[in-house]
């Protein structure tokens, strides 16, 4: 049985963790902690951290994981380059699976995503749309931003040069190798992203809609699972479901 600590028991997704955990019989919740807890006091009980907290923690969750040897799953976004790299650096000493989300259903959305954009190739206009809940924080989601990094790299282009954040006033015409990003905030959605290429006379979109928290929960569960059996390195979701 995997000894799981949940960090950011408190939020939205910790307590939808806390509560699947209950019912998974491979997994055995230690403690929930949350700001103002001690997770240094608790960590040797666990084998593997699930970081859902907020992304100032991260950087010290990771560092302490990694000097009690630790597995760290990392659910968390929105982090600076400085953390982001300080974080890589620890992949030499733990097992890491970070994603920026744990269903079954978005990772595979990333494996389409890739394919169709490979065999549509560059006639197309590709954008990327995203809408959560009134109270996200960061924009755009960490599915949407690894949506277009997949876009980028299939694309062969600089996604910092060729993404758009919407468009305002006189822009000009769409050029061939932009990447739209659209952000749309409202009312309790969970997680919708849907990937448009336009082409002309036709229009594909791969479109994945959350109805439940459930299904991240149960993903960064499962991924913990597997993630203790790995030797150090950075992984993600694609490696979890073997779909890389």
């Amino acid at each position: 049985m995997t000894k799981v600590i949940i960090n950011g028991a408190k939020g939205r997704m910790g307590e939808t963790l806390l509560r699947c955990g209950e019912t998974n019989p491979d997994i055995e919740i230690v403690a929930g902690v949350d700001v103002g807890d001690d997770l240094p006091a608790v960590i040797e009980q666990s084998d593997v951290v699930v970081d859902f907290s907020f992304h100032e923690v991260t950087r010290a969750t990771g560092e302490l994981c990694a000097q009690h040897k630790k597995a760290l799953v990392i659910g968390t976004t929105g982090h600076s380059a400085d953390d982001r790299a300080a974080m890589l650096k620890l992949q030499s000493e733990i097992p890491i699976v970070w994603a920026s989300n744990f269903s079954t259903g978005v990772n595979t959305l990333f494996w389409l995503t890739r394919k169709a954009t490979e065999v549509l190739g560059a006639d197309f206009d590709i954008e990327v749309v995203e809408m959560h809940h009134r109270l996200k924080r960061d924009a755009p989601s960490g599915t949407a931003t690894t949506l277009a990094e997949i876009l980028a790299e299939v694309r062969k282009v600089s996604l910092e040069k060729e993404l758009r954040h919407g468009r305002e006033g006189i822009v000009g015409e769409r050029t061939d190798s932009e990447i739209g990003m659209h952000s749309l905030r409202g009312g309790d959605v969970v997680g919708d992203h849907t990937v448009v290429y336009a082409g002309n006379g036709e229009r594909l979109e791969l479109t994945h809609k959350a109805a439940s928290r459930d299904t991240f929960a149960n993903g960064a569960l499962r991924a913990a699972i597997w993630a203790c059996c790995r030797e150090p390195g950075l992984y993600n979701m694609e490696n979890v479901l073997g779909l890389e």
